[in-house]
């Protein structure tokens, strides 16, 4: 299939949209150098210690196919130390052992793999784009982009303008991140362009076309490239997971399943869409399964959740315990979230946020830093910080949930009820935790609607989604 797209057809918007986490889809760049035009200054290198070479082919242990890759690129590494294509090679590798194990450290290993090359060749550009990648995946974007703006001066590769949109769009520079997107889309329609075509759609509202984008991800893809079909595939069940269709979920999550086993993202959906259909018991163990493989705020927050849901309620806070030893190291941004939905430790949540808004500006850390600053009593700086959330017309639960409890405190009780009642068709996207707190705010705002003379917030739809929830 051969496809062109313009930017006016990138952003279509025809429907509405979930929960995100950022695209980090980057696949390896091929070892090979791209033909071109070598520049005369590259990026400058992070210095790198004496024991950089030792550190990066120490024995790799692991047992299965992608470790085995490894050692054997370690072993080439060492017989060669100076050789920029077994080093380019193994820095590809730990990528993606990052990307499946969930251990950043390996981005770690990948950028010091980066580092050596460029301190022997100092203009191979492929070691350019695998540094920028592994500063990207650790949330350094200021740095990613500066070195993808660097490579795109001097060469036209497709992947270099995929790290230039991730950047930006991490950094909430949406706008000029579509731009590097649709150059992707012209250079090499595939995969790649796709999976962030639908992103941006899935941002600006457009559940329809951004579905639409990750079929065309998938059709495109191959299973010998296991990971970035299964991400598809898990992203696809999440858009289906939001229209409705949990059938259709399912089986995505089944096949991402297929093409990589215990893959975490696919587990934590699975649990979600057992969770959507009300079968408490039957989201557990692939969530109990996702928090093993992956343990982070978000995917212990939902088990946690569950337990409770389930009855299990030593097992919840077990989780918890877990969850609050690790998360502020983990996943800063999601275990601020987490302590302000929970109501506790408010400046730790703020100052989390805070922290995050350094690196990362995108409309989600706008979420994160305006709950935090609501559970610490910034009612002001709260609901300037969620219109900036709201901003691309990004149709998420959490982002209403919240726009309505925020709202409401900052006395506008219009728009409160306005997001609440966006939030509520969203629900099943919700964790339990967050929709006991929507039935509440949905009961304290249909009561003053109806106190003050008005008719009911929902028209009995609160009252129907009150008894659902008792049944669950």
């Amino acid at each position: 299939m051969s496809l062109s797209f313009s930017l006016r057809n990138l952003l279509r918007i025809s429907g509405v949209v979930l929960i995100a986490t950022g695209v980090g889809l980057l696949e390896a760049a091929p070892v090979e150098g791209t033909p071109g035009t070598r520049p005369t200054t590259p990026p400058s290198a992070r210095s790198t210690g004496p024991d950089a070479l030792a550190i990066i082919a120490s024995p790799h242990v692991g047992t299965d196919k992608l470790d085995e890759q490894i050692r054997r690129a370690q072993k080439q590494v060492a017989a060669a130390p100076d050789a920029e294509v077994p080093l380019l090679r193994l820095g590809h590798l730990f990528i993606g052992k990052a990307r499946l194990s969930n251990d950043p450290g390996y981005y770690k290993l990948a950028e010091q793999c980066a580092v050596l090359i460029e301190r022997a060749h100092p203009d191979y550009w492929d070691a350019w784009l695998l540094r920028g990648h592994a500063l990207a995946a650790m949330h350094q974007f200021t740095e990613a982009e500066t070195i993808a703006r660097r490579l795109i001066a001097v060469r036209e590769y497709v992947l270099d303008h995929a790290l230039l949109g991730d950047a930006l769009m991490e950094q909430g520079r949406l706008t000029e991140a579509i731009p590097a997107y649709q150059q992707m889309a012209d250079l090499k329609p595939g995969l790649q362009a796709y999976t962030r075509i639908s992103h941006v759609r899935w941002l600006k509202g457009d559940l329809e076309g951004a579905s639409e984008m990750m079929k065309l991800a998938i059709e495109s893809g191959t299973p010998r490239v296991a990971e970035p079909m299964a991400w598809a595939s898990t992203r696809l069940g999440a858009y289906r997971l939001q229209a409705g269709n949990f059938a259709e979920a399912h089986q995505l999550c089944a096949r991402a399943l297929q093409l990589v086993p215990e893959y975490a993202p696919a587990l934590l959906m699975q649990g979600r869409v057992f969770l959507a259909e009300k079968k408490v018991v039957e989201a557990i163990a692939p969530l109990k399964l996702a928090a093993e493989r992956n343990p982070l705020p978000e995917v212990q927050w939902v088990l946690a959740d569950v337990l409770r849901e389930a009855g299990e309620t030593e097992r919840a806070l077990e989780v918890e315990k877990q969850l609050e030893a690790r998360g502020a190291n983990t996943d800063p941004r999601s275990y601020s979230l987490y302590l302000a939905t929970r109501g506790i430790r408010a400046e730790e949540a703020l100052r989390m946020a805070q922290n995050e808004m350094e690196d990362r500006r995108d409309i989600f850390t706008y979420d994160a830093l305006a709950w935090a600053q609501y559970a610490s009593g910034q009612t002001a700086e709260a609901a300037a910080s969620i219109e900036r959330a709201l901003s691309e017309g990004t149709q998420d639960a959490r982002l209403f949930l919240h726009a309505g409890v925020i709202l409401g405190g900052a006395a506008k009780p219009d728009e409160a009820r306005g997001n609440l009642l966006r939030a509520d068709a969203l629900r099943t996207l919700l964790f339990p935790s967050e929709r006991d707190l929507l039935d509440r705010q949905l009961s304290v705002h249909s009561t003053a609607t109806t106190d003050a003379g008005g008719t009911s917030l929902t028209s009995n739809q609160t009252n129907k989604n009150q008894k659902n929830e008792t049944a669950e």
